[in-house]
């Protein structure tokens, strides 16, 4: 497996994965579906966007990495992990993870922050504990899971 930055060719199988999260609707704050015209857009905007691609060429995952603030706080990026569901327990999270943290670092960046890591997404919280990120605390039903109930949300960051 490879982690690189995408490429145009990459967006249509990138949609597919970044769709099936938003469906699922317990992991990420957006609640539309990317399509044909607003998923380039969408990735070509962020200061970088990556994919896992096998030893096929298939993209099995990919990350979109941005600044988390402005001005006196742009120095703070966030993240946005996904890997599509019949590849997960392999480990392309990982390598999605530490490839964003040294894409942080040589962006300029010093802390990737998650703001909304939802606290009962117990692998995404083992693995970002396992590389090193600190929970801040928990904000108590800070996520509405798609059936409508709330979830706390635990924030988390790592010094770059």
């Amino acid at each position: 497996m490879t982690v690189r930055a995408y490429s145009t060719d990459d967006i249509q199988q990138m949609t597919a994965i970044w769709n099936e999260v938003v469906e699922q609707g317990i992991a990420f704050p957006q609640e539309e579906p990317l399509d044909e015209r607003t998923a380039e857009p969408f990735f070509s905007s962020q200061s970088r966007s990556a994919v896992a691609v096998d030893d096929s060429g298939r993209v099995v995952g990919l990350y979109i990495l941005h600044p988390n603030n402005v001005g006196r706080c742009g120095h703070l990026c966030n993240a946005s992990y996904a890997v599509a569901s019949g590849c997960r327990g392999r480990h392309i999270g990982e390598e999605l993870v530490r490839d964003c943290i040294k894409a942080a670092g040589q962006l300029g960046f010093r802390i990737l922050q998650f703001n909304a890591v939802v606290e009962t997404n117990t692998a995404a919280r083992r693995l970002y504990e396992k590389i090193g990120f600190h929970q801040l605390g928990v904000i108590p039903g800070g996520f509405r899971m798609k059936d409508g109930h709330y979830e706390n949300i635990c924030p988390y960051y790592i010094e770059l």
